[in-house]
């Protein structure tokens, strides 16, 4: 019998994130998911009208297609799967895993190759841009382990925190979203951080659960060449199957001039030197979910972490909220400011926005965990 919370989310899913109807097509792309959850979602789609195309995948295959990756074989890859996602009006990624590092042995060579000719023509060319598309992890044994979480406690905290109140998210954000629309420069302090930027004309998004499950955040871009200063992120962030700790970049005139990761230093260095954009930097947002409270080596839950900032080099999204920048990575990268993380703080044109993790002013008060939970 199926699990009800697997229901629950599979209705969150297929009504509040993608609003799908008779007129929409779904690719479900899922890999390492119990196949009866898969089975689930996609009954719930169907019920909604919507056609259905399904993907099952393993991240032990995946990792095998790149061991042995070749320029022709992704170009194939991408090829096909571009042009099913050109015939897709909405797509759902539900991604578990029984080993986070299954592709830690996979070569940077392949890595980059991927990014340049799979990532960009059918990620950010096609799947972003031109679909409704929502992702999410799977509470899978391997998630639980890399939470360093048992898995039944890791499924409750998994179903509570991508099953909350998304509609009262949704407005008690909107404000942040005008004051990040209205604001010229930020400042951000904390642990061995200290840098500005503009985000004048920028725009903003307000995320609550229609692109990312689980989700609590609001992002815009600096102005490109606009960021000086220093930030050391106090996560770890793992990245292309690789952990990096004490990440901290020097900043001027918006380009990362010096990058520093401990012994993954000169890896670090590599990545950013995937492409000119990538030393620039693409996102910069506020997480705010109440129920995301501590680090787990999982960029979608970590950045939206209450009481966070993330700040990400390379690719940008689309207008509002992004600066043009273009890179074959996206990288986001988190930084915790809550007082028991070091504390920090968050001015917005010289006003304190938020102190310690938690927002100060009138209008923002409805996003701390106390009253969003």
């Amino acid at each position: 019998m199926i699990d009800p919370r697997v229901t629950k989310l599979a209705e969150l899913l297929c009504a509040h994130s993608t609003n799908l109807n008779a007129d929409d097509t779904l690719l479900v792309h899922a890999i390492d998911v119990p196949e009866d959850a898969v089975a689930e979602v996609v009954r719930v789609a169907q019920s909604k009208g919507a056609q259905v195309v399904v993907r099952l995948e393993s991240s032990l295959i995946r990792r095998q297609l790149m061991k042995n990756l070749t320029l022709a074989s992704v170009r194939t890859i991408a090829d096909i799967e571009k042009h099913e996602m050109e015939r897709m009006t909405a797509y759902m990624s539900l991604r578990g895993s029984h080993n986070y590092a299954e592709l830690s042995d996979v070569s940077d060579e392949a890595l980059k190759l991927w990014s340049k000719e799979y990532t960009t023509p059918v990620i950010f060319e096609v799947r972003v841009p031109k679909t409704k598309w929502v992702g999410l992890r799977w509470p899978s044994p391997g998630v639980a382990q890399q939470a360093n979480m048992s898995t039944p406690a890791f499924e409750d905290f998994f179903y509570d925190v991508c099953t909350l109140d998304y509609g009262r998210m949704a407005k008690a954000s909107k404000p942040l979203q005008d004051l990040m629309d209205a604001t010229d420069m930020v400042h951000v302090t904390g642990i061995g951080t200290d840098f500005s930027f503009s985000i004048k004309d920028i725009g903003s998004v307000a995320c609550y659960g229609e692109r990312n499950i689980p989700d609590g955040e609001c992002y815009s871009a600096p102005v490109r060449d606009s960021v000086n200063g220093v930030v050391q992120f106090n996560t770890v962030s793992l990245f292309q199957g690789t952990e990096f700790k004490d990440i901290r970049y020097v900043i001027k005139n918006g380009r990362i001039e010096e990058a520093t990761a401990g012994a993954n230093t000169e890896k670090l260095n590599e990545i950013l030197d995937t492409d000119p954009g990538a030393r620039y930097f693409g996102e910069w947002a506020l997480g705010f979910n109440p129920y995301v409270l501590h680090p787990m080596k999982d960029t979608l839950f970590d950045e939206k972490i209450a009481g966070s900032f993330h700040f990400t080099p390379g690719n940008a999204y689309g207008s509002p909220g992004g600066n043009g920048n273009k890179s074959n990575i996206h990288w986001d990268t988190v930084h915790i400011q809550r007082p028991e993380y070091g504390g920090g703080e968050v001015h917005f044109d010289g006003r304190l926005i938020r102190k310690d993790g938690l927002f100060v002013v009138d209008e923002l008060l409805d996003l701390n965990p106390d009253r969003l939970s």
